[in-house]
């Protein structure tokens, strides 16, 4: 690996790192992963904005907030089926994550 490679990935942990920082977002993203190894193959492993709502009682602007934050840090993706928005955990982010905890 290339320092230009070193950095490009300590900037993208720092964002990662920076975004789970917030409570709020460290259990969205909990609950995103949750859904993902419950069993259940995409794309009904989303987890709904709804479900995020009732389980943190916190409101509607709130968690899109942070789930908007979530997205732009690479974690999640969101899908939006009519008045219904899912979030989907992103698979190779979640990789990356995995080896840097596992080195």
């Amino acid at each position: 690996m290339s320092d230009l490679d070193k950095k490009l990935d300590i900037k993208m942990l720092s964002r990662v790192f920076k975004a789970l920082s917030n409570p709020n977002r460290l259990q969205i993203y909990l609950e995103v992963l949750a859904h993902r190894h419950s069993g259940i193959e995409a794309p009904g492993a989303g987890c709904g904005i709804a479900d995020l709502i009732i389980k943190l009682s916190v409101g509607a602007p709130t968690i899109s907030h942070h789930v908007k934050e979530l997205v732009d840090a690479g974690l999640v993706s969101v899908e939006k089926n009519g008045k219904y928005v899912t979030c989907h955990l992103d698979e190779s982010m979640q990789k990356q994550l995995s080896a840097f905890f596992s080195e």
